[in-house]
């Protein structure tokens, strides 16, 4: 085996929707100006005894089952993920004893919006070593934890749920090579910190950079893998606001690929938003099996990383 490909999606959001009109509510907003500025709709808020870990077992459970594999199938368990409450155990083991999985390694990346392209690389390199021959990849947050419910400009932003990809060896590469990086000297443009901890950014820094540096990134992604942005399928980036996901796709060049944009749904789910958004693409029947997809992720550490893959 030379390569890994993802076999199988899944994805789970809490059954609370919370609205633009519910938020108006609670801070001084209006539908009008949240869909003016970042375009969300609605996103799904987790119930109080609903954990990281739920979410993430309950999205890679669906993967797992259409996927074909059995749970004994799975060594590697690589969770991405920012708002985890607990240290250890971590949520990969979580995951694996919930899912029943036997001796896999397990463990949590944390690049916050990027850390599922993250993981999904580690987990390519991990099969294409032989170090791994099954991984469950997955994103998970809640990020309705982390977010001061006082601030505008912030809360109206965030939500939780899951997406989860059953990776696996394949004869030939289907997860192209990585392209990924940070700007560490402007990390601080997003922050949870605090006790409690608490969301928080320099809005229009992070916007200014993900339209202005980033298409040029994406495009270098397309480069590796041997794709031109014109023969792209689907473009789907992480869901962090409308308003950089539409421009950064324009420019990118991906004139005939479907575009996610579950964020209008969704909000900005961090490590969750592109498996989410991947998985519900691939379950409507958007992109066809086996057909170019560029995934790129960028935020949090002002981090970033992404690879073309080959629709399951």
């Amino acid at each position: 085996m030379t390569g890994s490909r993802v076999l199988a999606l899944g994805h789970y959001q809490p059954s609370e929707v919370l609205t633009n009109d519910d938020l108006a509510k609670i801070v001084d907003t209006d539908d009008a100006w949240i869909r003016s500025r970042v375009g969300i709709r609605t996103r799904h808020v987790a119930a109080k005894d609903e954990t990281v870990d739920d979410m993430a077992s309950a999205a890679a459970a669906k993967a797992l089952a259409s996927s074909g594999l059995a749970p004994h199938d799975i060594d590697l368990v690589l969770v991405a993920t920012c708002t985890a409450a607990d240290r250890s155990p971590n949520t990969a083991a979580r995951v694996a004893a919930q899912l029943g999985l036997n001796a896999p390694a397990a463990m949590d990346i944390n690049v916050v919006c990027s850390g599922f392209t993250h993981a999904l690389a580690t987990a390519d390199h991990a099969i294409r070593a032989g170090s791994a021959t099954n991984a469950l990849v997955i994103g998970a947050e809640k990020f309705t934890d982390v977010v001061d419910w006082t601030d505008r400009t912030t809360c109206v932003l965030v939500g939780d749920g899951a997406g989860a990809a059953v990776v696996t060896a394949a004869p030939e590469p289907e997860v192209g090579p990585v392209l990924w990086g940070s700007v560490p000297q402007m990390g601080g443009a997003v922050r949870i910190e605090g006790e409690p901890a608490r969301f928080s950014q320099e809005g229009q820094t992070v916007y200014r950079w993900a339209t202005t540096q980033l298409p040029a990134i994406a495009r270098q992604v397309c480069e590796r893998s041997g794709i031109l942005p014109e023969d792209l399928a689907g473009v789907v980036l992480h869901q962090a606001n409308l308003r950089i996901i539409e421009p950064v796709a324009e420019r990118i060049g991906a004139v005939n690929a479907v575009i996610a944009r579950d964020v209008v749904d969704s909000g900005n789910t961090s490590a969750a938003s592109v498996p989410l958004a991947l998985s519900k693409l691939v379950e409507r029947r958007e992109i066809a099996s086996g057909a170019p997809v560029l995934l790129f992720a960028f935020g949090g550490n002002l981090s970033y990383a992404g690879q073309v893959i080959r629709c399951p």
